[in-house]
């Protein structure tokens, strides 16, 4: 018997265990670091949306104004005031709640503006995977537009809220055959709150009716969805109803004397506000948006390195598309007839549809390492336009403020001109003061937007100097805060300052107006000087 020599079997390498692996290693993972810059980027985004530094401006001031009163007297008072009331309900509880100190009123559109996170993320989620999650997510929350709502006492956090709640239930209903119940609700209720919060929903909802109706004529077999959609929403336009008649007494009497309306140039401004508006930053990623909105809209990947135009247009991005573009249009149409303002602020009720062509856009770029660097491009635009809002003012109100409490005594009088300078400056002011806005020398806190036209051209100049001066006495001061250049009121806040230097001789300007250049997202825009005319020797 010959021997023959057994072969030992290969040596097995030991199992590693947790413990046993190099420490730290997963951190060196390429998806490991994607994962922690996301996460920076959702802490530095939340912060931004309770850190600005600016006192309330007008707008803030006067919504802060109107929500401290009584419930039963907010309708009237919105009545003189021309906005539906949800917010300002909103806002009424939380400051019975937190009270009426900036960072209190600021921090409901900050918390509204963190709960659409993941809202928004479920939407990007429906139209581009988690792919599409995690990107949409990413550009609300470094959206320098969104930051900066979130940091103002006014309702358009809660506009871009209904916004995505609107988009999450509508879809829902159209992609099943026969709805259900809860769903319909869901669009009903969010097309009431999004009637009662922001009357440029009015113009988002139009479109999205025409988009439904177009669905149902072209694909005539699969109209069932859509034609209760259709329904939903109606039910809640009717839901809307019981506050038509004070929005027909708005729409006669108040309006935007403040403001010229816009051209359709606006369209192209409001995606310049979406991306930071005329900073450095906010116009490179103006330009990344109107790029990926065109890839969204007619570019189609073919592999990693080339992208295939199809000028008909891609279907999932039409509609999105139409209703961005098509809300915007018809709101600059009905401004011109109607001569109502456009401000980029209005802009929020598209934002999220905006946001979400992004979204499509950034799907064409197939090469992952392309789509990474593209959107941490974005973020880090997005971010650093946001953080302007951190240091800028929106206001001199703080300015002026400080400087009467500085100088002024209990008894002086303090006068606006225009009424619009009020709210901001007054709500920093101590009671010991006596207040009054031209043209109506009534108390500053609110401004009445009633016939407001009509009542500033009545306003008499002179008639107001001498009631300040009448009111002060010999023995106080009279200051005016005042600036020229607003509609409405030709020279007559001029004539006022001047009449008062005829009246009450020597008086110095104590704060002068900050005329740097601005738009809505940069730079104080509302500016104001400061004059003080001392007591009778």
């Amino acid at each position: 018997m010959t021997s023959r020599s057994v072969e030992a079997p290969p040596e097995r390498p030991e199992p590693v265990v947790p413990s046993e692996r190099a420490p730290g290693r997963w951190l060196f993972q390429p998806m490991t670091w994607v994962g922690l810059a996301g996460v920076a980027v959702l802490i530095a985004a939340i912060v931004l949306r309770f850190w600005a530094r600016s006192p309330l401006w007008l707008d803030e001031a006067n919504t802060v104004s109107i929500a401290g009163l009584p419930v039963s007297r907010i309708p009237d008072a919105l009545r003189h005031d021309g906005a539906p009331p949800l917010y300002y309900l909103l806002l009424h509880g939380w400051i019975r709640l937190f009270g009426t100190s900036d960072l209190a009123v600021r921090s409901l559109g900050g918390i509204i503006a963190v709960a659409t996170f993941p809202l928004i993320w479920l939407a990007g989620r429906r139209i581009g995977g988690r792919p599409g999650a995690w990107v949409a997510l990413l550009l609300l929350a470094s959206s320098p537009f969104a930051v900066r709502y979130a940091t103002e006492a006014r309702m358009y956090s809660l506009v871009i809220f209904l916004v995505v709640c609107g988009f999450l239930a509508l879809v829902r209903v159209l992609e099943r055959a026969k709805p259900r119940p809860l769903d319909l609700a869901a669009v009903t209720i969010v097309t009431a709150l999004l009637l009662y919060t922001h009357y440029w929903s009015v113009y988002l909802l139009v479109i999205v009716v025409a988009l439904l109706a177009w669905r149902i004529r072209t694909r005539p077999a699969d109209r069932r969805a859509p034609v209760w959609a259709l329904g939903a929403i109606a039910g809640g336009c009717i839901l809307f109803l019981p506050w038509v008649p004070i929005f027909l007494t708005q729409l006669r009497h108040t309006g935007t004397p403040w403001a010229e309306p816009a051209s359709f140039s606006a369209m192209v401004n409001a995606v310049g506000e979406f991306a930071g508006g005329k900073s450095s930053v906010g116009r490179g990623l103006g330009l990344t948006f109107f790029a990926l909105t065109f890839l969204a809209l007619f570019g189609l990947a073919l592999d990693g390195h080339r992208i295939e135009l199809d000028l008909r247009t891609r279907r999932p991005s039409r509609a999105l598309a139409i209703a961005t573009a098509g809300t915007l249009a018809l709101a600059i149409a009905v401004g011109f007839v109607t001569r109502s303002a456009f401000q980029g602020r209005y802009a929020a009720v598209v934002l999220p549809t905006f946001l979400l062509l992004v979204v499509l856009g950034m799907a064409t770029l197939a090469d992952r390492r392309v789509r990474l660097g593209v959107l941490a491009v974005a973020v880090a635009l997005g971010l650093a336009a946001a953080a302007s809002n951190v240091t800028t003012n929106r206001t001199q109100a703080g300015q002026v403020a400080a400087a009467i409490r500085a100088g002024a005594k209990p008894g002086d009088v303090v006068g606006y001109c225009p009424d619009q300078l009020g709210p901001s400056v007054s709500r920093l002011l101590p009671s010991n003061l006596v207040q009054l806005a031209f043209p109506t020398g009534q108390p500053p806190q609110r401004v009445d937007w009633y016939d407001y036209s009509t009542r500033n051209a009545a306003g008499q100049p002179a008639a107001y100097a001498q009631s300040l001066v009448a009111r002060a006495g010999p023995g106080h001061a009279v200051w005016l805060v005042w600036i020229s250049g607003y509609l409405t009121l030709d020279f007559k806040c001029e004539a006022v300052s001047n009449q008062l230097g005829t009246l009450r001789p020597g008086g110095t300007q104590v704060v002068r107006p900050d005329t740097k250049a601005h738009d809505d997202l940069t730079g104080v825009f509302e500016q104001q000087a400061l004059f003080r005319f001392p007591a009778t020797p």
